[in-house]
């Protein structure tokens, strides 16, 4: 099954549309990449580098994880049946994990 990918939350859309030109088209290829991909493919891809937060769920008890979307950012995300729905944009590493 192909992820879907729900990119409608605002602060995530705050953060995605405020990248530069060239972040952001590094982040829109990323998530062509992820639509083409299965789950299984997701968890296993090193350039994705799929990490759960151990310390931060979601107000449902959800687990939150990172991805990689550039060089420069990974976005904090959920998987909810067939779609990965994006929390948050972060320019650093460290910074996903501390979400509020």
């Amino acid at each position: 099954m192909r992820v879907r990918l729900d990119l409608n939350n605002p602060d995530f859309q705050k953060e995605w549309f405020s990248l530069q030109k060239e972040e952001f088209a590094a982040s829109k290829n990323t998530m062509k990449k992820i639509a083409e991909m299965d789950w299984n493919q997701i968890y296993n891809d090193r350039g994705l580098k799929w990490e759960k937060i151990q310390s931060i769920k979601t107000d449902k008890g959800r687990e939150l994880y990172t991805i990689r979307l550039s060089k420069k950012h990974r976005a904090v995300v959920y998987r909810h049946e067939a779609f990965m729905i994006f929390v948050s944009l972060h320019p650093d590493h460290d910074s996903a994990y501390r979400i509020n």
